[in-house]
């Protein structure tokens, strides 16, 4: 079997990442796993959280995720997400104020409120904020 480990990430607007890899960590929604080379194939469902890679220069990258799927076949692994952002590129002043509007509104008892939407929008908020400690 091959020694490469292929990783796509990819979202409505276009790839954000395509490389070989060492190594993978996708926030399931039963947890964490780890994909490494020669992974048994999987299709799982991925929830907001940090997606961690090894580079095949042994460097550490962390991208920022919400819901989606990835699939492991053959050593490549398929990552499909609503949004994905590189730790490096995430405007932390944005995160923080997106934070502080899904706050008030769940604050706000108000039948125009959809309190899931606001709770969704503060789950990927915080992740972003967490997801930059990685690059600090």
């Amino acid at each position: 079997m091959s020694e490469n480990l292929h990783l796509e990430i990819v979202t409505p607007f276009g790839k954000t990442f395509s490389e070989e890899v060492l190594s993978c960590v996708v926030p399931g929604v039963r947890g964490q796993f780890q994909i490494l080379t020669n992974h048994a194939p999987v299709i799982s469902n991925i929830t907001v959280g940090a997606i961690k890679i090894r580079t095949n220069s042994k460097e550490s990258v962390y991208i920022a995720t919400s819901g989606g799927f990835c699939e492991v076949r053959n050593n490549e692994i398929k990552v499909i997400v609503e949004s994905a952002e590189k730790s490096d590129e995430i405007d932390v002043s944005r995160a923080l104020k997106s934070k502080e509007r899904a706050e008030e509104r769940l604050k706000t008892k108000s039948e125009n409120i959809d309190d899931i939407r606001a709770k969704l929008a503060l789950s990927r908020a915080i992740n972003r904020i967490h997801v930059t400690d990685y690059t600090s």
